[in-house]
């Protein structure tokens, strides 16, 4: 009893003081863990420069080179990425199946393919 008489004071002092009170969180309230995977930008390569992924994934590539890249769409099917210095990153989550060819605006001897299944 007196646990709960503490539970419900504790709850009016945040009432009246504005305060909100967290609700149990229900399973479509917790984010759903996205699958992801790396590809490296090094030597002036993609690597992997060909990868298969499920639909939904998120793809990270940082570029591990001194020289800046640039993550580029050859079918302007998602956003290139801005000049990406030595140790930055740039995400593209995949929601659609199909084959997405990419290449470095910067050098574009340098190519990639996400197959997305």
């Amino acid at each position: 009893m007196k646990a709960l008489r503490h539970a419900a004071i504790v709850s009016m002092a945040c009432l009246c003081l504005g305060v909100a009170v967290p609700a149990t969180a229900t399973k479509a309230d917790v984010p759903q863990k996205v699958a992801s995977t790396q590809v490296e930008i090094r030597n002036f390569a993609f690597a992997p420069n060909t990868m298969t992924v499920a639909a939904g994934t998120r793809v990270v590539w940082t570029n591990r080179d001194e020289e800046p890249h640039v993550v580029t769409s050859a079918g302007k099917q998602f956003a290139s990425s801005p000049a990406l210095d030595t140790s930055d990153t740039y995400a593209v989550t995949f929601s659609r199946p199909g084959t997405y060819a990419y290449y470095c605006s910067i050098h574009p001897m340098m190519v990639g393919t996400i197959i997305v299944q």
